[in-house]
């Protein structure tokens, strides 16, 4: 750690009043400045002396939190980077462990909620007595946009009587959409829309985790058809530029990933990242930079910097060998009634709260 490669951390504002209950660590640096900013506060007391959040993911912030002063007047206060860089990979890894929790416990609600009941309260039936089941999805929204249907009423419940089109097992619980283009892809469960869910760091940052093995390994194809069934994706032949970041990162430059030794063999080497500039709307400037956090040999590694297009064109081509049927459905000759303007971003309203930053 170098003491003197600090991070502002406060102050940057006042801190609301739900955010001053619990121990919790999510929100660490609103925590840190409420607690630094009430140490002035009659009947608290001055000082640097324990509160109850100095610990957080084990570090004792206050012990190697930096102050200063402009003027005698303006205070600031300042964290080690490689302190900052901890709190914020603790943050993320709870938050993750939240949506999980929260993906798994609407899973089993639904699936409670379609169990058989008892004879007293009997579940639909269809002609013959038999129980009606989840009917598959069949292409009904096909080239929808999600900010119409999402406020459309009783669309909720149309969506549970469909069973997840990627998992073929569970009752679907939420659309699906393609976030850059608006369009609705396909009704799926909490846990497979969690999974295929980009690892947000921050808007234009992402981790690679292990998710993507199965995303571009084991269930590529499915995957692939199921991104492609977006005519914006399907039309530029890619994938949503924070999957094809991923993409990019897990498959096109895992050669240049170093690995370390390891109890049985060598291991690949830290925690994949990738991050891009601009935006697909401004491919000229759009650049992919793959990087390694948290290697032995130094925190941060810079693996590659791939140009959008040259992404774009390398996917393509994994495209067509990967998924020979999605390519061939897919091509710039396959407008499908796409606007000729572009769609604004939709925002996602899957989940409440849990924005990791």
């Amino acid at each position: 750690m170098n003491a003197r490669d600090l991070v502002r951390i406060g102050p940057f504002g006042g801190v609301p009043e739900q955010d001053r209950a619990g121990k919790t660590l999510r929100g660490w640096r609103r925590r840190v400045n409420w607690e630094l900013q009430g140490a002035d506060r009659p009947g608290q007391q001055a000082g640097h002396e324990p509160g109850p959040w100095s610990h957080l993911a084990g570090v004792d912030w206050q012990r190697l939190l930096v102050e200063r002063s402009r003027d005698g007047v303006e205070r600031s206060w300042w964290l080690p980077r490689a302190v900052v860089r901890l709190l914020d990979a603790a943050e993320h890894a709870q938050a993750e462990w939240l949506h999980t929790t929260r993906a798994c416990q609407a899973d089993t609600a639904l699936a409670e909620q379609h169990r058989p009941r008892a004879a007293d309260s009997q579940p639909a039936k269809g002609v013959n007595g038999a129980t009606i089941p989840l009917r598959p999805y069949k292409g009904e929204l096909r080239g929808q946009l999600y900010s119409v249907l999402s406020r459309r009423p009783g669309m909720s419940h149309q969506v549970a009587g469909w069973v997840c089109v990627v998992c073929g097992t569970a009752p679907a619980a939420v659309l699906d959409h393609c976030h850059e283009h608006g369009y609705v892809r396909a009704p799926v469960c909490p846990s497979c829309n969690t999974l295929e869910r980009p690892d947000h760091l921050y808007d234009n940052d992402i981790r690679v985790a292990s998710r993507y093995r199965r995303l571009f390994d084991t269930d590529a194809v499915d995957w692939l058809r199921h991104w492609h069934r977006c005519p914006g994706c399907r039309t530029r032949t890619t994938l949503p530029l924070p999957h094809l970041a991923a993409w990019t990162a897990h498959t096109a430059t895992r050669t240049l990933r170093p690995t370390h030794p390891a109890p049985r063999g060598r291991k690949p080497c830290g925690v994949l990242r990738v991050s891009w500039t601009g935006s697909q709307n401004t491919p000229r400037s759009c650049l992919l930079t793959v990087s390694v956090d948290f290697c032995p040999s130094g925190e941060h590694r810079v693996l590659a910097r791939v140009p959008y297009r040259e992404s774009v064109e390398r996917f393509g081509t994994w495209l067509a060998a990967t998924a020979p049927e999605v390519a061939a459905a897919a091509g710039p000759d396959r407008l499908d009634g796409l606007p000729a303007v572009p769609r604004s971003v939709i925002a996602d309203t899957s989940g409440d709260g849990l924005a990791l930053f």
